[in-house]
């Protein structure tokens, strides 16, 4: 299938489709429109005709609307879930372990296969069936999985150093949940997740609707 530019909106609204649609074909529906995902998701119906017009490759049809497991696989092609991308992550604290226990990274195309920390408490373990390597591994451990995604979830103050290391071991992407900025070369892709932008943007608008409830 053909990929067309699509915005960075529409992109981050496709996973939201995909998941709505896995649980549409598992109630058995076969056959759904643009204004019942509009509807259903509370989104704008153009909008969504849109989005799902410039990844379908084959259009949704009066009526009928468009072929859930066809759409199923054009959003899982357009996202690259239809490719399993080989991970590792930095730092198997809490936060690391939770991520390494999540189960459904694979539905997205992402296969974690291993863990690095300094701590000799975890390092030549295992977690989930996940080994736990030192962190002197990681250039041996990407090259030899000719790995290209990094995950980083060790404290801010050693985000950088771990994201060098990333970078010097051949990673050319980049999911960041320390709540900090990087510093990478041009050619790597740096994807950031900050929780307390997330909690803050939370806070601000439930202050706001309590406040125009009273």
């Amino acid at each position: 299938m053909k990929k067309y530019s699509i915005s960075k909106q529409a992109l981050q609204r496709l996973p939201s489709y995909l998941n709505y649609l896995n649980w549409a074909k598992r109630e058995n529906v076969k056959n759904i429109s643009s204004p019942t995902i509009a509807s259903d998701l509370k989104l704008n119906e153009v909008q969504v005709r849109k989005d799902l017009a410039a990844i379908s490759s084959t259009g949704g049809k009066p009526r009928l609307g468009y072929n859930v497991d066809t759409l199923i696989s054009d959003i899982k092609v357009f996202l690259g879930y239809d490719e399993t991308d080989k991970a590792v992550l930095i730092g198997a604290g809490q936060l690391g372990r939770a991520l390494l226990s999540y189960n459904g990274y694979e539905d997205y195309g992402l296969e974690i296969v291993a863990a690095f920390d300094v701590d000799n408490a975890v390092v030549g373990k295992k977690f989930k069936g996940k080994p736990i390597y030192h962190i002197d591994m990681l250039d041996r451990v990407c090259k030899k999985n000719n790995i290209h995604i990094g995950i980083i979830t060790v404290s801010a103050e050693n985000a950088q150093e771990a994201c060098d290391k990333l970078v010097e071991c051949g990673i050319l992407a980049i999911w960041n949940f320390a709540p900090c900025h990087l510093v990478v070369p041009d050619n790597i892709l740096v994807q950031h997740e900050n929780t307390a932008a997330s909690l803050a943007f939370l806070s601000m608008h439930l202050r706001e609707k309590m406040k125009n409830e009273k």
